[in-house]
């Protein structure tokens, strides 16, 4: 009998091992996508409250971060907006998605620090929610993303 030589690697007949997808991992990203949907829409509405009703935010005095609401309303319009732009490109599985949705959660959590005076129970829920979401997205890896979605490795 005659050998058959290939140039190419041996062949052992086992399929090539699949990158190990954590569901925690993947619901976290699900999770992130939710709570930066609801987020961003709350970001908005109360931005849009702050610009149509100069009285929606009190003064509070001696409060060194008190704005103008009609600028504190634009803010969080802005910001509920781009959280909520990041949000739907999270589930395109492409790095630089994730890595702007980490930074807008932390400006998020940032904005809600300085408006704790006039919701301090809100405000600390939101910080909450906004590191939860971090976390879920420090902890999805480029592997996940790419044996989930398909995205390129």
């Amino acid at each position: 009998m005659s050998e058959q030589t290939s140039a190419g690697p041996p062949r052992s007949g086992a399929p090539e091992p699949q990158p190990h997808v954590s569901v925690l991992a993947v619901g976290g990203v699900v999770f992130a996508v939710c709570v930066m949907a609801i987020s961003g829409s709350f970001h908005a509405i109360a931005g849009l409250s702050g610009i149509l009703s100069d009285n929606f935010y009190q003064s509070q005095n001696d409060y060194p971060f008190d704005f103008d609401p009609n600028v504190r309303g634009w803010v969080q319009m802005i910001t509920g907006i781009v959280i909520l732009a990041a949000a739907f490109n999270l589930f395109s599985g492409r790095t630089w998605a994730r890595a702007v949705a980490i930074v807008v959660m932390g400006f998020s959590a940032l904005e809600n620090f300085f408006f704790t005076p006039y919701f301090p129970f809100w405000s600390a829920i939101i910080i909450g929610l906004d590191v939860l979401v971090i976390w879920s997205l420090v902890m999805y890896g480029h592997r996940e993303a790419h044996k989930v979605y398909g995205a390129p490795m």
